[in-house]
C-alpha cells in the first residue's frame, strides 16, 4: 500500500484558504509546522481554525505533501483538546473550523510501526468529543479529502461544506490505488463511478450521500478572493447558528441524503431486532 511520495503533487489550497480566513487572527504556536492553528472571531463567535498543510521538512518523508501522519494526527488531537479544555467552564464554546485539503494518510513502514492508527484515532476522538461538548465543529473541503486523513480531520463535523470545484474530491483512496486493489484499470473505475456514486471522486456525487451541508460556489478555489472569503464566512456563521439553535451533537441528519435509504433501513431493522 506504500506510495512513492515523489508522485504526490503538493497542493497549496489548504494553506491559501487558512491564510485568507485567518487574516487578523492570532496564530497559535507550539504545534508542529504541518498543522496550522489560529484563534479569532467570526460574526461575534469565537472560532479556532485548523488546517493541515505541506511541510517539505517533515521528519517523516511520507507526510511532506500535506498527508496526515503521526505528527499531524497527534497535533490535531492536541489543538482540539486545548480548545475543549480552555472553554470547559465557558457558556460559549468556540467553533472549531477545519480547513480540509489532505491527499491521504501517510502510508509507510515507520508510520505503521509507530502506530499511525492510534494517532489518527486520537484526532477523530478529539473532534468527536468537541462536538459532544457542544463546540460547533464545521469543516470546509477546499481540496482533496482522502482516506484516513479526512476521517481524522474534518469528517466528525456537525456540518460539512465543500467548494463546488473539480479540485475537491472525496474518496477512500486515490484512483491508482483503488484500481490496484480492485484489479481494474482507472478507466474501468471511472465507468463504474458514473452509475455508483460511492465509487465516484467528484464532489457532486459525494453530495448525494447526505454528508454535505452545501456545495459552495467560489470565484477562485486556488487563490480565494475577498468575495470568496466572505462567502465561506457567511456559510460558516449560519451553520454555527443552526448548530447552536438545534442543540444537536449527533450526526443523524446525514441519513437524509438521496442515496442513504438503505442505510436508514438497516438501522430500523437493527432497532427492531435489538
Amino acid at each position: 500500500m506504500n506510495m512513492d511520495v515523489r508522485s504526490t503533487p503538493i497542493s497549496a489550497r489548504g494553506a491559501q484558504w487558512f491564510k485568507a480566513l485567518t487574516a487578523g487572527f492570532q496564530q497559535q504556536k507550539g504545534y508542529t509546522a504541518s498543522v496550522q492553528v489560529a484563534d479569532g472571531m467570526l460574526d461575534h463567535h469565537p472560532v479556532r481554525i485548523i488546517a493541515v498543510v505541506p511541510n517539505v521538512h517533515n521528519q517523516f518523508p511520507r507526510a511532506r505533501s500535506g498527508e496526515v501522519g503521526l505528527l499531524e494526527g497527534w497535533t490535531l488531537a492536541q489543538a482540539v483538546d486545548d480548545a475543549i479544555q480552555a472553554d470547559e467552564a465557558s457558556a460559549q464554546k468556540r467553533t472549531i473550523l477545519a480547513i480540509v485539503d489532505v491527499p491521504s494518510q501517510a502510508y509507510g513502514r515507520r508510520e505503521e510501526l509507530f502506530g499511525i492508527h492510534q494517532a489518527l484515532a486520537g484526532a477523530v476522538d478529539s473532534y468527536a468529543r468537541a462536538r459532544l461538548a457542544k463546540h460547533p465543529v464545521i469543516s470546509v473541503l477546499v481540496g482533496k479529502s482522502m482516506s484516513g486523513a479526512f476521517l481524522a480531520h474534518g469528517y466528525q463535523a456537525n456540518r460539512i461544506f465543500a467548494l463546488n470545484d473539480a479540485g475537491v474530491m472525496v474518496h477512500a483512496m486515490g484512483k491508482d490505488s483503488a484500481a490496484r486493489v480492485t484489479l481494474r484499470t482507472v478507466e474501468e473505475l471511472e465507468k463504474l463511478a458514473a452509475s455508483i456514486p460511492p465509487m465516484a471522486y467528484d464532489i457532486q456525487s459525494y453530495a448525494t450521500l447526505g454528508l454535505l451541508t452545501e456545495c459552495l460556489n467560489v470565484e477562485n478555489a486556488e487563490q480565494p478572493t475577498a468575495n470568496d472569503v466572505q462567502r465561506i464566512q457567511q456559510a460558516v456563521a449560519q451553520a454555527v447558528e443552526d448548530v447552536q439553535q438545534n442543540a444537536s451533537t449527533g450526526l443523524a441528519h446525514r441519513l437524509h441524503g438521496e442515496n442513504r435509504q438503505m442505510s436508514k433501513r438497516v438501522r430500523e431493522l437493527l432497532r427492531e431486532q435489538w
